[in-house]
């Protein structure tokens, strides 16, 4: 799952650092990264600049994106102006909803300290927010044997115990788990059922 945050140039986009949510539910995204420089992080958290932060207001009242420049949100404990002091000088934020998909939002903060975001940046940065959401997207396929299957794994029982268990052999439990990791893209049964379980499937 982690290595969906890498590629399609994040690293050249946001030279700066970045911090991703990807399905932010009622509070907690499914999947969060933050490659923002840790002082920052650090002096933020210390802080608590989150519920005031201008830049975080605006992901959750917008979508699309716009630089931090475009924000004219209130920001009275002048964040924006800090983060510049941390070499965080010129930033987009980015936000994607989509109400049909169980009213989840994905964002980002990209930073770079050398110039502002071009309008062709903007938009390879919206993309890739809109696909992160649409890639970390729980499957809907998987059986109810197969969920069985895995939330006994993440339980800790071995292959021998889950086809007893169940009633069945233990190649049909390999088979179960083997269609699982295939669905959820995943390398292991015990990375499955991890998944499985971050995904709120079991």
């Amino acid at each position: 799952m982690d290595g969906m945050i890498d590629g399609d140039g994040l690293n050249e986009l946001a030279p700066g650092g970045y911090y991703l949510a990807l399905r932010v539910g009622f509070a907690f995204p499914m999947l969060e990264v933050n490659a923002l420089p840790e002082p920052w992080v650090e002096h933020y958290t210390r802080h608590r600049f989150m519920l005031s932060d201008p830049v975080i207001r605006w992901v959750y009242g917008n979508t699309g994106a716009t630089r931090w420049s475009g924000i004219t949100l209130d920001d009275p404990l002048r964040i924006l102006s800090c983060a510049r002091t941390f070499g965080l000088r010129y930033g987009v934020a980015v936000s994607h909803f989509d109400s049909a998909d169980a009213a989840l939002r994905s964002f980002g903060s990209f930073v770079r300290a050398d110039r502002e975001y071009t309008d062709d940046e903007l938009h390879a940065l919206t993309t890739l927010v809109r696909n992160r959401h649409v890639a970390a997207k729980p499957p809907d396929t998987l059986t109810e044997a197969e969920l069985e299957a895995l939330d006994m794994v993440r339980q800790g029982l071995r292959l021998k115990q889950i086809a007893h268990a169940v009633g069945v052999t233990e190649g049909a439990i390999k088979q179960r788990l083997k269609n699982a990791k295939g669905k959820l893209n995943a390398q292991t049964s015990a990375q499955a059922a991890a998944l499985a379980s971050k995904f709120g499937l079991i």
